[in-house]
């Protein structure tokens, strides 16, 4: 059996702790792992929305967003592609720090849910967008006790 490394953690956490539909893409070639997921909401009133893309629809709201794991040296990706860029060190990620990523994005998630239905209901607003805040990530990051890292897999 190949060993994925911290990949197979990421995978377990988001199947045991992230409600959303999830889908993790593993770019051997950019040396990346790609987490997207989706969020779904109700458009009772039939609005015309139009998306990043220019399409225009009065269907239910599909929003699509991701964050990529990189290699600092070897990833190359457009930042503003991606909710958020996680670099992974050489040693690779912690069980805790997957753990505590998949609960962040899952609250992270729940909050663009939220908005999304607020930006529904309100006729008066013109964009929705997701947060994801690097900051208060970052501090819960600061309090981690990280124990046993798994690094990045080989192929």
């Amino acid at each position: 059996m190949a060993d994925y490394g911290f990949l197979d953690i990421l995978n377990q956490q988001l199947d045991k702790n992230f409600s959303y539909d999830s889908e993790m893409n593993w770019d051997k070639r950019n040396f990346a792992v790609e987490v997207s997921f989706l969020l779904e909401a109700e458009n009772p009133d039939g609005l015309a929305l139009t998306d990043a893309d220019g399409v225009e629809s009065e269907e239910n709201v599909l929003y699509e967003d991701a964050v990529l794991f990189y290699n600092p040296v070897k990833s190359k990706f457009e930042p503003e592609d991606y909710l958020a860029a996680i670099p992974y060190p050489p040693q690779g990620l912690s069980e805790e720090f997957l753990a505590y990523f998949v609960n962040f994005l899952q609250e992270t998630a729940d909050k663009g849910l939220d908005a999304l239905m607020d930006f529904l209901a309100d006729e008066e607003a013109e964009a929705f967008s997701l947060d994801f805040d690097r900051e208060a990530f970052e501090a819960g990051r600061a309090k981690l006790n990280e124990a046993k890292f798994y690094k990045y897999p080989r192929y």
